[in-house]
């Protein structure tokens, strides 16, 4: 996307998209500026981002909380973080086809692929910002409605994260808990990729990468899950 304000027809396919008349089309045009670029523009979506991942919390606890009226604390909690992780932010940035609007620096290459999910994810946060700046709660609510509560209710929602299970089973089998370690970091500091090493007992180690080291340690603890036949793998998720 160049420099500049979003363009009106851009604008258009985006409000059509998102269900949402934007007010204050300089901050739009913030939220979707990444900080590589942010030598042509002055300003990023950092701040927005910090902003729209508590409205996001807030409203999706709150649809969760609503749907699922016998749920436990802690079934809440593991569905929140299901909807809330980059992955599942990630999915809803590629529905809404915001790699045509976000703009990033001449070093950043193809925003579909999978390294820039989480590029992707933030810039989510960030609309999510705008838009409850622009309308307030209620406006936040109807757009995250509209692309999160049809995730809610899917099987895998209530799956616990990787890294959790992991634990709980090694624990369990082998009365020990996994070892993660930093295998490698490389690329710039605003796009690092981590390659995180898991270890479990005298079983034997997996590797995985990711934008951060969080998301390298799940993605090595599900394979080890999925290898051990923990996680069973489905059409779209993982059951077990």
């Amino acid at each position: 996307m160049p420099a500049g304000t979003v363009s009106p027809k851009k604008l258009e396919k985006l409000e059509a998209l998102t269900g949402h008349k934007f007010k204050d089309i300089a901050r739009l045009d913030r939220a979707l500026t990444h900080s590589s670029a942010q030598h042509r523009t002055g300003s990023d979506y950092e701040r927005l981002e910090f902003l729209g991942d508590r409205v996001l919390g807030l409203c999706v606890a709150e649809m969760l909380f609503a749907r699922f009226g016998e749920a436990k604390e802690g079934e809440l909690s593991v569905r929140l973080n299901a909807l809330v992780n980059a992955e599942t932010l990630a999915e809803i940035a590629d529905d809404l086809e915001l790699h045509e609007f976000i703009r990033t620096g001449a070093d950043v290459r193809n925003l579909q692929s999978e390294r820039q999910k989480n590029m992707r994810a933030d810039v989510v946060e960030s609309l999510i910002a705008t838009i409850y700046l622009d309308g307030g709660i209620p406006a936040a609510r109807k757009f995250i409605n509209r692309y999160w509560e049809p995730r809610a209710a899917h099987v895998t929602a209530a799956r616990r994260d990787a890294k959790t299970e992991l634990q709980e089973w090694s624990h369990k089998n082998y009365e020990t808990v996994p070892v993660y370690s930093e295998v490698s970091r490389k690329g710039p500091d605003h796009e690092p990729m981590f390659v995180i090493e898991v270890k479990v007992a005298k079983l034997k180690s997996e590797r995985a990468e990711g934008r951060s080291k969080r998301l390298a340690e799940q993605a090595a603890a599900e394979k080890i899950l999925r290898r051990e036949a923990v996680w069973k793998t489905e059409t779209k998720g993982v059951s077990k």
